[in-house]
């Protein structure tokens, strides 16, 4: 690690899965964003929701679920409800829906239960999911990129429509929450803030340190992408605009169809959709439901561009 660290001006993350105690050891020598001391709070999920709420931003009830008795009251009959893992988890990994008491013994057999490593939380029945991206620099500026709206496919992201199909009081709402989560954490760099939207409010989800899915329509979508102001923010340069270029921009995930070799057998139908450009991540293998690029469409009418981006991803052949 020490040859990594010499060789290296600044270090940043691509995602959340490394020790605070390592990154704590690689700032002695070098700046590193996100800090420990922020990944501390977030990186374990029951303290980000501790956090939060003695922030007073708004999170749905959750509470420590230390044994297989563990109580709570959520609602009146106590389901259905959800157990997270307090770390490690992603794109639905590590996350279970509890309809009863049987599915509380699963899911302790199956995230290996004990002690400290699970919470519950309470389950939100939800009108849409909603992400905003923020990006913070070393001299505490902010940038606030557009609310947008996530559909998910097999608890994966599939779709961001951008900006979000609800009324501007409650995307600047969003907006502003995601800023308090950043500041409250002392983030510097760029983070991806997942909300709930019930009724009229809004309730985070949880906080990624890093360039996020829901920020990929910021490459052709936005006059500076979330990876240029991530390189910016911890350079400590002024913030480039977020604000977007076209009227409606739409983002569909590439999802693996099947396991086997990461190359699409036909690719050329997506690329005749004049206001869609395609993504290739170049990942040597296939999963089912693994993200292997994406697609974005622009231009000024949002459902308009829906269809195009779904009729261009409806040609790429897997």
């Amino acid at each position: 690690m020490q040859s990594f660290i010499d060789s290296s001006d600044i270090i940043t993350l691509e995602n959340e899965f490394i020790s605070p105690d390592i990154l704590e050891y690689i700032s002695k020598y070098k700046p590193c964003y996100p800090s420990h001391s922020t990944m501390r709070l977030i990186q374990d999920k029951f303290l980000q929701k501790t956090h939060f709420s003695n922030h007073n931003i708004p999170v749905p009830k959750f509470v420590e679920f230390n044994s297989i008795d563990t109580k709570h009251d959520f609602s009146n009959e106590n389901y259905p409800f959800v157990i997270k893992k307090r770390t490690m988890g992603y794109d639905g990994y590590g996350n279970m829906l509890i309809k009863n008491a049987d599915d509380i013994a699963v899911a302790w057999e199956k995230f290996n239960g004990r002690s400290g490593l699970l919470f519950a939380e309470e389950f939100i029945d939800f009108d849409c999911e909603l992400a905003v991206m923020v990006a913070r620099n070393t001299l505490g500026d902010v940038v606030v990129y557009p609310c947008v709206e996530t559909i998910q496919s097999n608890h994966i992201c599939h779709k961001v429509i951008a900006p979000a199909r609800i009324n501007i009081e409650l995307q600047k709402q969003a907006q502003d929450i995601a800023k308090r989560c950043v500041e409250s954490i002392n983030g510097v760099g760029i983070y991806g803030v997942e909300m709930f939207l019930v009724g009229d409010n809004i309730l985070v989800n949880e906080i990624a340190p890093r360039p996020h899915n829901s920020g990929h329509y910021t490459i052709e979508g936005c006059k500076c992408s979330q990876y240029e102001n991530c390189i910016r923010a911890i350079l400590g340069l002024p913030l480039g605009s977020s604000d977007m270029i076209h009227s409606a921009v739409v983002m569909i995930n590439l999802l693996g169809k099947r396991d086997g070799a990461g190359t699409p057998s036909d690719f050329t139908g997506s690329l005749r959709f004049p206001n869609s450009r395609l993504h290739l991540y170049n990942k040597k293998e296939s999963r089912v439901g693994r993200k292997m690029g994406h697609i974005t469409t622009f231009g000024n009418d949002i459902e308009a561009v829906l269809r195009e981006a779904e009729l261009c991803y409806e040609s790429f052949k897997w």
